[in-house]
C-alpha cells in the first residue's frame, strides 16, 4: 500500500505539467446536442462554487477555437476568486472560408447559434444550480458581435453582454427596434482598428458591416436603457471611457475607446487595461 501511494505521487508529478488543467482545475470538455448538431464547449467550474453563481459565456473570436481561445481573455483565475462558472462554447465551420465562427446575426439559416447558447446557459443553470438572473455573455471580434446578437435576441438569458472590437451586424443593426428589452452593455473599441473600424466602414460583404460610428451604436444603447447620465472618465492619455448612468432598471452602458490601440485583445502591457478585469468589474454590478 505504501509503494502505491508513493507511485501515485510520483505519477501525479510527472502528468500534472502535461494535465495541467485536470490537475490545477476545473475544467471540463463537453458536447451538447442541439438542432441535430453536437456541440463541444469548455467549462470552467471553481472549487467550493456556491449555490446561484453567475455563469459568464465567452465568445471566441473568427477562425478560434474555444479549447485554444479560452488562454486568451484569462478569466479562469478571476472565476476562482469571485466564484463564477466560465463556459467557453464552439462556433461551427464558416462554408465560405472552413473557419471557426459564430453565424449570428449575419443571416445563416442553417445554423441557430442564439437557440444553441440559449438552450446551452439553461441546462448549465440547472445542472450546477447556477443563477438564471446573473448570466451573462462576453465576445471577443466576432464574439463581440454575436455577444450583440444575443443582447438583441435573447435578453431574458444573457441579462448583460460585453464585446472587445466587435460590433452589431447590419442585420442586428437594422432591426433594432425589435429588440424586447435593454440590458447592460460594454464595449471596448480601438480606434485604429483596421478590421472592425470604429467608423462603421467596414466592408457588408457577407453582412459583417453596415452599423454605424460606433459612438451612435452606444448612443442608441444608452437610449435604450433610457440613461440620463454620461459620466466622461480619462482613464489615460489613450484611454477614453463613457458610463452611461441613471438607466433603467439600474443598468449602465459603458463605452471605453482606446486611442493608439487596433484589433486586438487590451491588456495592461498593450493597451493600459486588462479587458478581463474590466468585464468582471460591469458583470458584478448585476
Amino acid at each position: 500500500m505504501k509503494y502505491k501511494y508513493l507511485l501515485k505521487i510520483v505519477l501525479t508529478l510527472i502528468l500534472c505539467p502535461l494535465l495541467y488543467y485536470s490537475c490545477n482545475k476545473r475544467l471540463y470538455t463537453s458536447t451538447f446536442h442541439h438542432n441535430n448538431i453536437d456541440r463541444e464547449h469548455v467549462l470552467y467550474i471553481p472549487k467550493y462554487l456556491p449555490e446561484n453563481a453567475p455563469l459568464v459565456f465567452v465568445l471566441h473570436s473568427y477562425g478560434r477555437y474555444a479549447k485554444d481561445h479560452m488562454q486568451s481573455l484569462q478569466l479562469d483565475s478571476l472565476a476562482e476568486v469571485h466564484k463564477f462558472v466560465v463556459c467557453y462554447p464552439q462556433g461551427t465551420l464558416d462554408v465560405n472560408t472552413g473557419q471557426p465562427y459564430w453565424s449570428g446575426g449575419l443571416g445563416s439559416k442553417s445554423i441557430d447559434d442564439v437557440g444553441y447558447l440559449k438552450a446551452l446557459a439553461k441546462q448549465l443553470q440547472t445542472t450546477y444550480n447556477l443563477d438564471a438572473d446573473r448570466t451573462f455573455v462576453c465576445g471577443i471580434s466576432n464574439g463581440g458581435f454575436m455577444s450583440y446578437t444575443l443582447a438583441a435576441e435573447a435578453p431574458d438569458v444573457f441579462k448583460a453582454a460585453a464585446s472587445v472590437t466587435g460590433t452589431m451586424t447590419e442585420l442586428v443593426w437594422n432591426n433594432r427596434k425589435t429588440i424586447p428589452q435593454p440590458i447592460p452593455v460594454l464595449q471596448i473599441s480601438g480606434v485604429k482598428d483596421e478590421v472592425v473600424p470604429i467608423d462603421g466602414s467596414m466592408s457588408t460583404e457577407y453582412g459583417w458591416g453596415g452599423a454605424p460610428h460606433m459612438d451612435a451604436v452606444m448612443e442608441y444603447w444608452g437610449a435604450f436603457n433610457q440613461c440620463t447620465e454620461i459620466d466622461t472618465l480619462s482613464i489615460s492619455e489613450n484611454i477614453d471611457a463613457y458610463h452611461y448612468k441613471t438607466c433603467i432598471n439600474d443598468n449602465e452602458v459603458w463605452y471605453y475607446k482606446l486611442k493608439e490601440f487596433g484589433h486586438d485583445l487590451p491588456t495592461l502591457e498593450n493597451s493600459g487595461i486588462n479587458a478581463n478585469e474590466l468585464i468582471r468589474e460591469f458583470f458584478s454590478k448585476y
